[in-house]
């Protein structure tokens, strides 16, 4: 539970709650920690932190004492939480609450010349926990490292160099990347511009032309083309995808179906 890692709980609160735990903000007292992802957090649980932030004070999870925390909390996200907050899913007075300092982490596509610097802290790391001897990537990996758009980011990057590590190979990794680039270009016209035309606009008919028509059309265009991106996105994981795409598992199945979509396809 989410609320116990912030908040921490007493013993028998829940099943499984074998003994008091403390909190993250308990444990960060006179302190500070990061809390990730964000922008997933439950709307519950968003009222309850802004609670926290504004008086410093909360309750164990199951528990009646008053615990006091002056902790300094650092919370990242991917997601555009201004755009968020418009949807409903994110509360305003939580995010002007955290709106103190924002610092903007360009994604990794955007500043390729960190690319060495983290390929050989990666490697470093990993040499080390695995006990492996890979000192550096190949020239050639290297620049398809650089030419490729990292849509994983930072994180993406750790792990092909980890499972270069590990088997002691690149050959697998700049065969995924190779594989991705192609799916990429495969699907760039699809991903491009609505064709009018291709939405069954007839310019000549003299009746006019049917909006409403149009417009469901697009819709069902613009609907294929997210669940295949996120799809893409999740190598096909149907729970993430569904997760992502905030409907039900049985949803995604459903819709998938009605636009044709499958992997093997």
């Amino acid at each position: 539970l989410l609320e116990s890692e912030l908040f921490g709980h007493e013993k028998g609160s829940f099943t499984g709650a074998h003994r008091r735990k403390p909190g993250k903000f308990e444990l960060a007292h006179r302190g500070t920690f990061l809390l990730d992802e964000i922008g997933e957090m439950p709307l519950g649980l968003q009222a309850k932190l802004l609670h926290v932030l504004q008086d410093g004070q909360f309750f164990r999870v199951g528990g009646s004492e008053v615990i006091t925390s002056d902790a300094r909390l650092i919370a990242a996200t991917n997601k555009n939480l201004l755009s968020v907050m418009a949807t409903g899913f994110f509360r305003e007075d939580l995010f002007y609450r955290l709106n103190v300092v924002t610092v903007q982490l360009p994604p990794l596509r955007d500043r390729k010349d960190a690319i060495p610097l983290l390929i050989e802290h990666f490697l470093d790391m990993y040499n080390r926990q695995y006990g492996k001897d890979l000192k550096q990537l190949s020239p050639r990996t290297v620049e398809i490292f650089h030419s490729y758009h990292w849509p994983g980011n930072v994180r993406e990057l750790e792990n092909m160099v980890k499972r270069m590590v590990v088997l002691g190979s690149e050959t697998t990794v700049l065969e995924e990347i190779a594989h991705r680039s192609a799916s990429a270009a495969s699907t760039a016209g699809a991903n491009g511009p609505l064709d009018l035309e291709a939405l069954g606009v007839d310019w000549s008919d003299a009746k006019g032309v049917d909006l409403k028509a149009i417009a469901k059309r697009a819709a069902q265009i613009a609907e294929k083309r997210v669940i295949e991106r996120v799809l893409d996105q999740t190598r096909w994981n149907r729970k993430e995808a569904a997760e992502r795409l905030q409907i039900s598992y049985k949803a995604l199945l459903y819709k998938m179906k009605d636009n044709g979509l499958s992997q093997a396809g």
